[in-house]
């Protein structure tokens, strides 16, 4: 079990901790609904250095990053971010990601944790055009501070104007401290914010004052099982719950970050497909009773036939309803249809929406 620069910062704060993606990681602090709306209502702070980090370089770095992702990165300039998929062979998805263009030839993709091998490999496999690549998962911290107050908390640490960084932008500059830093106006909760890029040397550092900064604005840390809440309210897909190998990117509404201006790994099957039109699609859904939604329920038709499978569901806070994500048929899919949630042996009644659950 690998640590992040920061597990006995967390340990000291009393977290609890979980493995997660082969890293012990805090899963919370004082609770999950009441780091929820810290982050919902004010600001809060994840250790996420568990993510990975590739540095793609030289002429032929956005040749490669063409290559294996969906989404077309030749749109992007200095200081721009972008979300994008690598799709594999078959159909499915090898992950999801954030493509940072530093400069021309100089690219950062940030992967997920579980994935960074699977990922390596198969970039590195489809880099037939000479672009470097190295692998920095290993030295890079990566803090996500999100929520309403995160601009004027964090104002006070970076010289630069956080306000004029607009979403999926970045500056590389000073931060607590330490020059040379990715502040990047992105995240995974809905709510606004920032994250923060540092090498495992500087976080402990750049932890220290981000919590001083924020103390009169009420940051907390927050732990991965808040993150999931508010990503999920959010309708954001997670990869090996809502997407996997064996999901289209048009199955799981990603159709918007698949692009066909350009030739990528399987695109042309991909292209195929979305003039076909796919036979299921990922939907939102909020139950109209009480209850929870759990990964792996069944999705069934009134007839209690078996039309789906829960892929990602809680009981939201924000909105205070059991909500979840899953895979249905697309006669199905349209916003207002009824369908039925098998929760144990009882058939709860839901609703397909449009996602994200959650309006600020």
């Amino acid at each position: 079990m690998k640590n992040t620069a920061l597990s006995n910062i967390h340990e000291k704060l009393g977290a609890k901790m979980v493995p997660f993606a082969g890293y012990n990681m805090p899963v919370s602090y004082e609770g999950v609904n009441a780091e929820h709306e810290t982050v919902r209502n004010a600001v809060g702070v994840f250790d996420v250095s568990h993510m990975g980090e590739f540095l793609i370089t030289g002429p032929n770095a956005l040749a490669l990053i063409q290559r294996v992702c969906s989404n077309d990165a030749s749109k992007l300039v200095d200081g721009q971010a972008q979300y994008s998929c690598l799709p594999n062979a078959k159909g499915g998805i090898v992950d999801d990601l954030i493509i940072y263009r530093i400069e021309e030839e100089k690219w950062l993709l940030v992967v997920n944790a579980s994935n960074i091998e699977k990922d390596w490999d198969w970039i590195q496999a489809n880099n037939t055009v000479g672009a470097d690549m190295k692998n920095l998962s290993e030295d890079y911290s990566l803090l996500a501070i999100q929520g309403p107050k995160a601009i004027e908390a964090m104002q006070s640490l970076t010289s630069v104007d956080l306000s004029e960084i607009k979403f999926y932008t970045f500056k590389i500059a000073d931060f607590a401290g330490i020059e040379h830093v990715i502040i990047s106006a992105t995240g995974y909760t809905g709510s606004g914010g920032f994250e923060i890029y540092c090498k495992n040397s500087e976080v402990a550092q750049v932890w220290t004052k981000v919590m001083e900064a924020g103390a009169e604005f009420g940051i907390k840390p927050i732990g991965l099982a808040a993150r999931d809440t508010l990503r999920l309210e959010m309708g954001y897909c997670l990869y090996g719950n809502d997407i996997d190998d064996t999901t289209s990117p048009l199955e799981a509404g990603l159709g918007w970050v698949t692009k066909f201006t350009k030739d990528f790994v399987n695109s042309d099957n991909l292209k195929q497909q979305k003039e076909d039109g796919v036979q299921r699609k990922l939907v939102g859904f909020e139950l109209n009773e009480r209850g929870i939604p759990r990964q792996g329920y069944a999705i069934v038709d009134a007839d209690g036939t078996k039309i789906g499978e829960v892929t990602s569901g809680t009981m939201a806070p924000s909105v205070n309803k059991g909500i979840g994500l899953g895979y249905v048929p697309t006669a199905l899919s349209k916003p207002g249809t009824e369908i039925i949630i098998q929760i144990r042996k009882n058939t709860v009644p839901a609703t397909v929406v449009k996602t994200p659950f959650y309006k600020a």
